[in-house]
């Protein structure tokens, strides 16, 4: 079992000369400075992921989930068009090296703008052009094509009815591209008018794609399955050679004893490892402290 983390390494983000792969602008920049502005700043953090990634083997981690921010606005341009391409493409391709020669699984979670499942084709577009960016970068890394190198999302929307939604995410699964259907999962939510599990099973059962179960997200929308039951299902729709990620996190209202807090948060830290019921999974830990949650659990 591995454990990860996302995105965000607090103590290299801390240190004087700032570590991070989030480096971005606010869309006027963009607009007045484009393509070249990007492009450098899209290397900053390329560049970057490689110290975190270097980071994590000397502190035995091997699971991190990429930053989708990354290539700042980048639904407004294709990843070649940067005048930086070549170096960006460059650093990517010795990260890549780096991954497989320490067996580092990496993985993304595009955001909740994301939505396969709406009537819209604006909306829908725009979701296929940031899957793609994210297909891009894992090819550029010369990662796999499957789920072991997951970019995972939500349905997101339910637009009255919920069938009907899930017919069209099918709909618009079979039109993406291999780079991107071949990694793609879904994952269950924390509200009970949304996916649970069970709702997702009838996504997989269509089109064979994965579900990442996430234990926090379970509490508030079960489906009528215990832990176990959403647990086990979500297991046998990965393929039998990948070993399936769930996603783990605490409620920072439970753990602060604070109601004020909405219980869907997630806290800082995590008190105690989820429980697998024997099963082999590779645990994303979504905690607030980021790398300093693993500490107590790996030793380092």
């Amino acid at each position: 079992m591995r454990l990860g983390y996302a995105c965000i390494n607090l103590t290299l983000s801390q240190q004087k000369d700032k570590v991070t792969t989030n480096r971005g602008m606010v869309k006027n920049t963009f607009l007045k400075r484009g393509l070249e502005y990007a492009g450098e700043l899209s290397l900053l953090n390329v560049k970057d992921l490689y110290k975190i990634l270097k980071w994590n083997v000397k502190h035995g981690i091997t699971f991190f989930r990429v930053s989708s921010d990354i290539f700042p606005w980048s639904s407004n341009y294709n990843l070649y068009d940067l005048p930086q391409f070549k170096e960006i493409k460059d650093v990517l391709s010795v990260i890549g090296k780096y991954v497989k020669k320490h067996k580092i699984r990496l993985t993304s979670h595009p955001g909740p703008y994301n939505v396969l499942v709406s009537p819209k084709k604006s909306v829908v577009d725009n979701t296929i052009t940031d899957l793609n960016m994210h297909a891009q970068l894992f090819n550029l890394l010369d990662l796999e094509k499957s789920p072991f190198n997951k970019i995972n999302i939500h349905c997101n929307g339910v637009y009255g009815d919920k069938k009907k939604a899930m017919d069209r995410f099918c709909s618009n699964f079979r039109n993406l591209s291999l780079d991107i259907r071949s990694r793609l999962t879904i994952e269950n939510d924390d509200k009970p008018s949304m996916y649970s599990v069970k709702d997702l099973m009838y996504i997989h059962e269509k089109i064979g794609i994965p579900i990442v179960f996430d234990y926090h997200h379970h509490h508030f929308c079960t489906g009528g399955l215990s832990e176990k039951e959403a647990l086990q299902l979500s297991i046998s729709t990965w393929p039998k050679n990948i070993t399936p990620v769930v996603h783990y996190s605490e409620s920072k209202s439970k753990n602060e004893n604070d109601s004020a807090i909405k219980p869907q948060a997630h806290s800082d830290y995590i008190n105690n490892l989820p429980d697998t019921y024997g099963y082999n999974v590779d645990v994303m830990i979504e905690a607030k402290a980021k790398e300093l949650s693993l500490k107590s659990f790996m030793n380092f």
